[in-house]
């Protein structure tokens, strides 16, 4: 992509459901380069955001059968002719920055599907295993007129909460295990979950699946309950992505929290918070990028580090510091004169 996009062009053809046009936009918005990521918001601005998706965040431990279910999960949804995206998230190198991108592989049978696409995009370092630009790569999907865009996560930490606040349904899978395995789900998790898939209930484990939904559904009831759900949710449920058991019941239970929010105005208000929710985060991450960019800050910014490090001052003295050196680089002649 060395030479600059037509973007009313690109648009036309994302709005029209090209695959290789938004292969070609995914790449624009993930990449650092500065005049990509000029492109890319005039881009999102062309495209308006007008359509919208069900955005669905899934995660789970590796070994859950993640790649699975998403491919059996997938596949029922296109049967019904519903157009599925799959933005699968791979744990990115913190030294180089690559990343396995191994998705396409484990989905070969859904990466076939005219109605599907399959985009793996590395992590990029960012915290919790998400790219930074994936909640715009799930904008584009939804410009091209996707029905459904299933937002896959690594499931290593906090990366739970980052999808969270991009995604309409949250939903957890968990494999079959021993009474103690609900000891080893983080609280937190369980607070964000709208959906407990158990999967791999099938064969010898179908037993043990129907015990594990069992302790996983007696913990939820014992939760405070949210405002933006209906009675019965948030909910546990045995699934098996290997003979397709429970998926058309996940399905229904999707749609009908789905239903449910927009019919009481919870589906909006979680769309608002979230957009705050990331001009903030895009706000910090600029304002870091400004200070690492400026030669006099950035030399400002490693000796405030130096400082922090050997004790010579607190974190929040020299943060302060640094926050008033960027307002008095950006104050004009007559803001120097007012003050």
């Amino acid at each position: 992509m060395s030479t600059a996009p037509d973007i009313a062009a690109l648009a036309t053809r994302i709005a029209a459901g090209d695959r290789r046009a938004l292969a070609r936009a995914i790449t624009l918005v993930e990449s650092a380069r500065a005049d990509h990521r000029a492109h890319a918001l005039d881009l999102l601005d062309a495209l308006g955001g007008q359509r919208q998706a069900l955005r669905i965040g899934l995660s789970g431990t590796p070994g859950v059968g993640k790649s699975t279910f998403i491919e059996a999960f997938g596949l029922r949804l296109t049967e019904q002719g519903l157009r599925v995206a799959v933005l699968a998230v791979d744990p990115s190198s913190a030294r180089s920055g690559g990343s396995i991108l191994g998705d396409k592989t484990r989905m070969e049978r859904l990466s076939r599907d005219p109605r599907a696409f399959i985009r793996p995009s590395p992590s990029q370092t960012q915290l919790g295993g998400v790219a930074r630009r994936t909640r715009e790569a799930v904008s584009l999907c939804e410009a091209a007129g996707f029905d459904v865009v299933l937002i896959e996560t690594v499931g290593v930490g906090q990366s739970e909460t980052i999808v969270a606040e991009m995604a309409d349904l949250f939903v957890l899978l968990i494999a079959p295990a021993g009474g103690d395995e609900l000891q080893g789900v983080k609280r937190g998790i369980m607070e964000i979950a709208d959906l407990i898939l158990v999967n791999k209930a099938d064969g010898a484990l179908a037993t043990q699946a129907a015990a594990t939904r069992a302790d996983y559904a007696g913990a939820l009831r014992l939760m405070r309950r949210r405002p933006q759900d209906p009675p019965d949710f948030p909910k546990a449920l045995t699934v098996s992505a290997v003979t397709g058991q429970g998926l058309d019941a996940a399905w229904d239970e999707m749609r009908a929290l789905a239903d449910w929010r927009r019919t009481h105005g919870h589906w909006q208000a979680r769309r608002a918070a979230q957009a705050r929710h990331w001009f903030h985060e895009e706000v910090r991450a600029q304002l870091l990028a400004r200070l690492t960019a400026d030669p006099a800050l950035r030399a400002r910014l490693l000796e405030s580090e130096a400082a922090v490090a050997t004790g010579g001052t607190s974190p929040a003295r020299a943060a302060a510091a640094l926050v008033a050196a960027m307002a008095a680089e950006n104050a004009g002649p007559d803001d120097v004169e007012s003050g």
